[in-house]
């Protein structure tokens, strides 16, 4: 016979596990976005466009949601991906990361941009997922953000920056910096902050 105690319990595994699963499934759209920079080299202009045509969309799409007129497959996509706080809100995490990426293509060399994008991409997308799994020491004031999950941003964009330039120092201090701007309580903003700084500092000490 089940306790409340066991009633409760299976409560509060289960709202973990439903938070996983929105992570692993929001850190997912996050780690797709590696391919941009790929698709730039190749159509630079039409993905710059589509990129636009994506965020118009998406936009429109969550003010119709929002006044109860919801679009199939996309409202439900943003509400499966919803984090909490974002509830019965304008999600804003896609606007601000195509913004991100959309700046940083724009501003910079692509060789600068595809760092930048690569930081968003792994070091906040891994960020968030092994913090959420594995996180136990939280940082204090940086809003539940943990240690395992800024040293596993400092990994994810040491590893990328290094496979584009081939140079530890600079690897070494964009993932630094990366791990700096990951750890502050800028909500979805990050996402326009960490490809920019990120792909512009490299542009600057490479």
């Amino acid at each position: 016979m089940q306790t409340n105690n066991d009633v409760m319990y299976g409560i509060v595994a289960r709202q973990r596990l439903n938070s996983i699963l929105k992570e692993i499934f929001r850190k997912s759209i996050h780690i797709c976005s590696s391919f941009v920079p790929l698709f730039l080299k190749f159509a630079y202009w039409p993905v710059i466009i589509l990129l636009i045509a994506a965020l118009i969309f998406y936009s429109l799409s969550e003010i119709l949601r929002l006044k109860g007129h919801p679009i199939p497959l996309i409202s439900k996509i943003t509400e499966m991906a919803a984090r909490k706080r974002d509830e019965n809100k304008f999600v804003l995490g896609p606007v601000t990361l195509v913004i991100g990426i959309l700046f940083a293509a724009i501003l910079l060399p692509l060789e600068a941009a595809t760092v930048g994008i690569f930081a968003l991409s792994f070091g906040d997308g891994t960020a968030s997922l092994v913090g959420k799994l594995i996180g136990r020491v939280v940082i204090p004031g940086a809003h539940g953000k943990t240690v395992a999950g800024s040293l596993a941003c400092f990994t994810a964009v040491y590893i990328s920056t290094f496979c584009v330039c081939h140079n530890c120092f600079i690897a070494l201090v964009c993932a630094f910096c990366a791990m700096m701007i990951e750890v502050l309580p800028l909500a979805d903003f990050d996402n326009v902050l960490i490809p920019i700084s990120i792909g512009g500092l490299f542009y600057l000490i490479f």
